[in-house]
């Protein structure tokens, strides 16, 4: 970044507004929400996680499915899976030998869709 561009980021005067301080101190999150939420949008910020997400929310799928359409391995995609359901993204259903994915619930469609409009807009 040069230096115009910083100097543009930043106040021409250095002030602290010890209210709206205050009041963002009072409305903050506990620490270990915010690592949560950071790990959320992590597994939401790869683009293979994403396909599979956007995926299941249209049908539930087994890894084999999933494999096929990523063009990608089982054992990747089951490895994406794991990190996913360990995030509480997605869960699973066993049918006799096959494993079923999908979404979690309702949230986790609304965040992949809260995303996309904010980007076509």
């Amino acid at each position: 970044m040069s230096g115009q561009e910083e100097k543009e980021d930043r106040c021409a005067v250095r002030c602290i507004h010890r209210d709206q301080v205050a009041r963002a101190r009072s409305k903050a999150l506990a620490s270990s929400e915010y690592e949560k939420l950071a790990a959320l949008f992590k597994a939401m910020g790869d683009g293979n996680r994403l396909r599979i997400l956007w995926a299941l929310g249209q049908e539930e799928m087994c890894v084999c499915d999933l494999a096929a359409l990523l063009g990608s391995s089982e054992s990747a995609v089951s490895h994406q899976l794991r990190l996913l359901r360990q995030l509480a993204l997605v869960k699973n259903r066993r049918e006799g030998q096959v494993l079923y994915y999908r979404l979690n619930d309702g949230h986790v469609h609304s965040l992949i869709q809260i995303g996309l409009e904010h980007l076509r807009e």
